[in-house]
């Protein structure tokens, strides 16, 4: 009894400490992803929260942490620079229904059809995107009108950035006590003030850039999320607006929270419920949508330190929620004046630690359809979107797999004792492989009896039965009788629901062969 006390103890302070951990983490990322999207970093801090929590309470995966995402943020940017911020807040309710249909349909199961490359791709590709938003930090003013710094405000701009890059790298190797990423930000914040005050520069800070935005904002005041309907129009050109991107947003994001809770399972020796997590990134991005936030979903880095950090429970995930929007009420002055070179610094780690870097070593070792498919889905990612290139490397990767399996069967012959001639078949028939299965067989130089033996063999699909009966007619036409033995339950069924479709005989000596069923035709 006193050892179930004690670790359930253990269990709740794990969870406490490492929410409080991972809290800290969130806030820096929430901003700068914010400001991928162009929109102020209160919105982006109340996503951290509204999905934390929801997908902590409601979610399939006790531990991970999500929150306001890259990859959303991606998805979501030019939908805010054409139309504005509250057409955000409509597509992210619509993308927060899809995956609750998601959920209910029972389609988490799908996140096993995505083969390995495809997921090397699809994270390359998101960490190149990531780093191409940055760089428009590196402009004076937003929109058409702006321009590359030059002089001291480059240099000025590059110095923090690698500043930030260098203390998020190499602090980790000497304590872990403190989210590095939030050292790196209070550091470099302390020096800008001090540039300012001595007069030497003024480094760009987050408020600046939030009235470049929308000059008629004063300050960011903290505080909890109020609600607010999306001011767009209730119409059908709305949704048209709104539409792909609801859909490639929902996509994305169940793809990446599946693949993050798969990839926790493997940690924890544990299973998530996938279909159940569906319904809670769901939620909570319904949510978001009536509370003037950005939306988001699970997020690999963060689930990791919660992970590593000892949580394993949903009070980890709850206990960083709270945490961050404890520290948003009250320090939202403070995050006002953070440098926004700090906040690129953060991302730049991003996109360092999200690159796959294995992928481009296995290059040469891995066949090279794989290494296409890697190339293919990271182009794709950057120049089109992430939904479609998941998509096409998805297809891709079947249409290499239906070809090489199509080119895997063959046969070898034999004559029995009563003069038949049978085939010995192996490998699958289906669509792909139906024109090699045609192309295996001469009926003009075969004797009467032809038997195809199925032992080492299976028919998949319409394809393979039309090639099947296709072949039955060439014998048929001949005057030759063809006999198919030895099918698996699974293919004799299929034959046997096609009919009529299949004219071919049943061979009848039971005692030399299986079969399979009684009635093909």
């Amino acid at each position: 009894m006193v050892n179930v006390i004690k670790s359930k103890f253990n269990a709740v302070k794990n969870d406490l400490l490492s929410g409080l951990t991972v809290a800290l983490a969130l806030v820096p990322e929430a901003i700068a992803f914010a400001f991928v999207c162009g929109i102020s970093p209160m919105t982006g801090l109340h996503a951290a929260f509204i999905v934390g929590l929801v997908t902590a309470v409601l979610g399939g995966r006790p531990g991970m942490i999500s929150g306001a995402t890259g990859a959303i943020a991606v998805v979501l940017a030019s939908l805010v620079f054409r139309h504005g911020v509250e057409y955000l807040f409509a597509a992210v309710v619509l993308m927060g229904v899809f995956q609750l249909l998601a959920g209910i349909l029972k389609l988490g199961k799908f996140v096993r059809l995505i083969p390995h490359p495809v997921m090397l791709g699809f994270v390359n590709g998101l960490a190149i995107v990531i780093f191409m938003a940055q760089l428009g930090q590196f402009k004076n003013g937003v929109g058409a009108d702006a321009t590359w710094m030059v002089g001291t405000d480059l240099w000025v701009m590059l110095a923090l950035v690698m500043l930030t890059i260098a203390i998020c790298f190499f602090l980790p190797k000497f304590s872990k006590a403190v989210p590095a990423s939030l050292v790196a930000i209070i550091l470099v914040t302390l020096i800008a003030i001090g540039l300012a005050s001595s007069n030497i520069h003024h480094c760009r800070t987050v408020m600046d850039f939030v009235k470049m935005i929308d000059p008629n904002i004063s300050s960011l005041k903290g505080g909890l999320p109020v609600f607010h309907m999306p001011q767009v129009p209730f119409n059908l050109h709305t949704l048209k607006i709104i539409l792909p991107y609801s859909v490639l947003a929902a996509s994305v994001g169940l793809i990446e929270s599946l693949l993050t809770l798969t990839l926790i399972d493997e940690l924890t020796e544990t299973r998530g419920k996938g279909n159940r997590e569906c319904l809670g990134q769901g939620a909570a991005n319904v949510i978001c949508g009536f509370f003037s936030a950005m939306g988001g979903c699970a997020m690999i880095g963060q689930s990791m330190i919660n992970i590593k950090s000892g949580g394993r429970n949903r009070l980890s995930g709850i206990t960083a929620a709270v945490a961050l929007i404890s520290f948003v009420m009250i320090g939202s002055s403070f995050i006002e004046i953070i440098p926004v070179a700090a906040l690129v610094g953060v991302m730049f780690i991003v996109v360092i630690s999200t690159f796959e870097w294995t992928s481009l070593r296995i290059m040469k070792k891995i066949p090279r359809s794989d290494a296409f498919i890697i190339v293919l889905v990271s182009m794709i990612t950057v120049f089109a979107d992430l939904a479609i290139a998941v998509l096409v490397g998805v297809i891709v990767s079947a249409l290499v797999f239906a070809w090489k399996k199509g080119s895997q069967i063959e046969f070898h012959a034999e004559t029995d004792q009563k003069g038949s001639k049978v085939y010995h078949l192996s490998g699958q028939l289906f669509f792909g492989s139906a024109r090699n299965f045609s192309e295996l067989f001469n009926p003009a130089d075969d004797p009467d009896d032809v038997i195809i033996d199925f032992h080492y063999s299976r028919v998949h699909d319409h394809s393979g039965i039309e090639a099947i009966n296709a072949l039955a007619e060439r014998y048929t036409r001949l005057g030759k009788t063809l006999h198919l033995v030895d099918l698996s339950p699974e293919c004799a069924k299929l034959l046997n629901t096609a009919g009529d479709m299949i004219d071919v005989k049943v061979y009848e000596d039971l005692r030399d062969w299986h079969i399979a069923t009684d009635r093909l035709a």
